[in-house]
């Protein structure tokens, strides 16, 4: 029986690296970043998700990504990491937005849903480990999602951050901390509301005009 066109033709893509296919969308392919899209819509939703725990504005937010890469394909730069570009232009994205909504943002009341298939204690666990993430400040916040949930290595979030990878180890711990100290007030009773929010000085560094991808 003959295969179909299309099946040979989707799995071939599976193998083309990502920055081979950005480069197809970077010379004028455009359709090509429907395969990016496919590969990075769920790791981007996951991320904004455990930073804003909306899922609408995460939605909203993945969209804005994939539109800021068609409009700035041009500086893709032949040679650099699709993923860590695109994290970068993800993380201007959410900053963007949290300047825009900072003054009135709260945090959800609801935590974010936990899987149907895990048993209640796993879901009171997710839940209050979901809560304690949102009272840390937002550059810990985004370190340790960066770090622990999407699994960007050290030498990625160091490239995102501007900084040397000790200097990432050392955040990521320290955030751990923190994130400890709040879990287990959580489970002691209510958060101060002073940590309700976190202040206006913790938001993630923008980059510089000259080098920042929109």
């Amino acid at each position: 029986m003959q295969k179909r066109p299309f099946l040979n033709e989707d799995h071939r893509m599976k193998s083309v690296p990502d920055e081979d296919v950005m480069l197809q969308v970077r010379n004028g392919e455009v359709e090509m970043l429907g395969v990016l899209f496919d590969r990075y819509q769920a790791p981007l939703f996951n991320f904004y998700a455990k930073m804003t725990q909306d899922r609408g504005v995460s939605e909203d937010l993945v969209q804005e990504v994939f539109l800021r890469i068609l409009r700035y394909r041009q500086t893709y730069r032949p040679g650099t990491a699709f993923r860590t570009w695109m994290y970068q232009i993800a993380r201007n994205t959410r900053i963007d937005q949290v300047r825009k909504v900072r003054p009135e943002t709260t945090l959800a009341s609801e935590p974010a849903a936990a899987s149907l298939s895990d048993s209640a204690q796993q879901q009171q666990e997710a839940a209050m480990l979901q809560r304690a993430l949102m009272h840390l400040p937002e550059d810990k916040r985004e370190i340790l999602v960066l770090s622990r949930f999407q699994e960007l290595k050290y030498d990625e979030i160091a490239r995102l951050l501007g900084c040397e990878v000790g200097a990432v180890k050392v955040r990521v711990y320290r955030a751990l901390q923190q994130l400890r100290e709040i879990y287990l007030q959580l489970e002691s009773g209510p958060i101060p509301t002073d940590l309700h929010r976190a202040p206006r000085d913790s938001l993630p560094p923008i980059v510089p005009p000259s080098r920042r991808v929109q």
